[in-house]
């Protein structure tokens, strides 16, 4: 009788043995891996110091926004307007920021006229639907037009 009962253990404990220890909570899940993390890098590109104007032209397929931005100093480059909430208006209103980016070293201040940066944006009759405003968000101030 114990040489069986003793049997019937070595099986069981084998049995438990080729289910890799699945049946111990400690080790349900496995042992854990290493990923590598996807990190956006940091967009260089900074807010306009200052929005002086902003346009929106009609065209057959939508309407292209124009604004003119005042930067700080001299330089600034690669101005964009980029889009808020995924370019889905909210409460029907379309935001951008007017983003550029800055001179590499120090630059002259200069006059105005020699610091404005023209920027501008195709935006589709699709992405039009249920707009009512639109607007350009600088550092400093904010500009908008209503349909």
């Amino acid at each position: 009788m114990l040489r069986s009962r003793l049997i019937a253990a070595i099986a069981v404990l084998g049995l438990l043995a080729g289910c890799g220890g699945k049946l111990n909570p400690k080790n349900w899940f496995g042992r854990s891996k290493q990923e590598q993390m996807q990190t956006k890098p940091k967009d260089p590109h900074q807010l306009v110091a200052r929005i002086v104007s902003l346009r929106v032209d009609r065209t057959p397929g939508g309407a292209i926004i124009r604004a003119v931005g005042l930067p700080e100093r001299q330089g600034y480059f690669e101005a964009t307007l980029k889009p808020l909430n995924d370019e889905k208006p909210v409460k029907g209103v379309l935001t951008y920021e007017f983003r550029l980016l800055p001179p590499e070293g120090p630059t002259d201040i200069g006059p105005s006229h020699s610091r404005e940066v023209l920027v501008g944006r195709f935006v589709s009759k699709q992405t039009l639907q249920g707009v009512r405003v639109i607007k350009v968000v600088g550092q400093n101030n904010r500009r908008s037009v209503r349909r």
